[in-house]
């Protein structure tokens, strides 16, 4: 799995469930293994400072890539499991020869032996004395500590402040992403409903703490349940329902029959707004740029009666403002991001990612908002969100399409986010709402609500 995510941008949650399929591993065998690769890949970049300190003088740019991966599984199950030392390495060193060779299992042996040698606590005051020798630096140290990038670790602190949070949260947060997620599922209203849900878990599941619809798992595949099966529920993070029935409840000035998903892959929110919008009577219009994610909502999409969808349609969400112009009530503009707010779940991400993206999808993000603004009505509402907290992507971008109309309000999403999840949940003061993993338990999900006006 490490192998493939490496060699070809995959994305482990998408690559790993295959392969314990195919291979029968199940229960706890797929326990195990499920955080042997998740764990390596959130813990990567802690591990490589540990690694190239027992590496004998080799940087890691000098260790080839499948053996690098080799050590980071050992370090693993040394530093981050409860496997016993001399399995972990025996085992780590026997797969090296099995797939690496000879000469590499025993460099592989003597890496993890002095690995060994250590406990993390000692490991951790290690690597963050080598990474700021001076002892100034506190972005530096957490970031190896905690396995972050130090420009990522940098823009986490600064979107706490910006956000309206304290600068001294940014450790509990990068633990936070360090944390390995339940799996939440969302009953999708008018189809399957929470107690429904809860029983087909047999005991293995608990009410969620912010959407009305959220099930937290504490065990077993989701897959197997037999509304997820059927598409009345899904798996659905409980930030991303928020913010999707944050959008459902804002208040209009007119009618409520027309609403649009303006980038909809791959349908978890165009699946419960879709539900939502048939208790309503309204019609949901799911738009989607790629082929292939434009089929992932379809599936989505597939229990929902047929009525309350109005179409699945394949095109660029840029244009449909002008192609569209007001002609809609409710418009969801979930823009593609740099994911920063997902790293629990995508832990890869954080090592593909680079400040440059920041400017591309800047770019592509004004020109969706700019767009879902000309495409809702006067009096209709814009839900604009990221899974980001990065103020680039965010409040600048808001602040940025908004400086050229005189034609949108701000709303307060803090008083639709209350709806949802109830007076309880702790919100800034700002208008528009930034949800944590460390404060939430959510992914780190932003939204602000704008209504145009006439």
């Amino acid at each position: 799995m490490l192998r493939e995510v490496d060699g070809s941008d995959a994305y482990a949650n998408l690559v790993l469930p295959p392969m314990l399929r195919e291979r029968g591993i199940s229960g706890r065998d797929a326990g195990f293994a499920t955080e042997l690769a998740y764990g390596t890949l959130r813990l990567r970049g802690r591990y490589d400072a540990i690694i190239e300190q027992c590496a004998g003088g080799r940087t890691l740019d000098r260790i080839d890539p499948p053996v690098l991966d080799l050590l980071r599984l050992g370090a693993h199950q040394l530093l981050g499991m409860r496997v016993p030392p001399h399995a972990a390495v025996s085992e780590t060193v026997g797969l090296a020869r099995a797939r690496t060779g000879a000469g590499s299992a025993q460099f592989v042996n003597a890496v993890l032996r002095a690995v060994s040698a250590q406990d993390l606590d000692t490991w951790l005051e290690r690597v963050a004395d080598a990474a700021d020798p001076a002892g100034t630096d506190g972005v530096a140290r957490l970031a190896v500590t905690h396995s972050h990038p130090v420009w990522v670790t940098r823009a986490l602190r600064e979107a706490l402040v910006g956000h309206g949070r304290e600068v001294d949260e940014i450790e509990a947060l990068l633990t936070a992403d360090n944390d390995a997620p339940g799996v939440t599922l969302v009953a999708r209203p008018g189809l399957a409903d929470v107690a429904e849900v809860r029983e087909q878990t047999r005991d293995r599941s608990a009410a969620g703490r912010w959407s009305p619809y959220a099930v937290v798992l504490s065990g077993g595949d989701p897959g197997a349940l037999p509304a997820v099966r059927d598409g009345r529920a899904g798996v659905q993070d409980e930030g991303s329902q928020v913010v999707a029935l944050a959008l459902a409840g804002a208040a209009l000035e007119g009618p409520d029959r027309r609403w649009l998903d303006l980038c909809a892959g791959p349908g978890g929110k165009s699946a419960l707004l879709a539900a939502l919008a048939h208790g309503r009577g309204a019609r949901l219009v799911a738009n989607e740029v790629q082929p292939h994610r434009a089929r992932l909502v379809e599936r989505a999409l597939a229990a929902v009666p047929t009525d309350a969808v109005e179409a699945v349609r394949v095109g660029d969400g840029r244009t449909v403002g002008e192609d569209e112009p007001a002609g809609y009530d409710r418009v969801l503009v979930d823009a593609p991001c740099t994911g920063l707010g997902a790293l629990r779940r995508r832990p890869e991400s954080r090592w593909r990612r680079t400040p440059a993206d920041l400017a591309q999808l800047g770019q592509l993000q004004r020109a969706l908002l700019t767009s879902a603004l000309a495409a809702v009505r006067p009096g209709g509402v814009v839900a604009y969100v990221t899974c980001s907290p990065h103020l680039a992507e965010t409040q600048l971008v808001v602040k940025d399409v908004l400086r050229r109309r005189d034609d949108v309000e701000v709303l307060d999403a803090r008083d639709a986010v209350r709806d949802v999840a109830g007076p309880d949940v702790p919100l800034t003061d700002r208008r528009d709402v930034q949800l944590w993993p460390h404060v939430h338990g959510t992914d780190a999900m932003f939204l602000t609500l704008l209504r145009r006006r006439a």
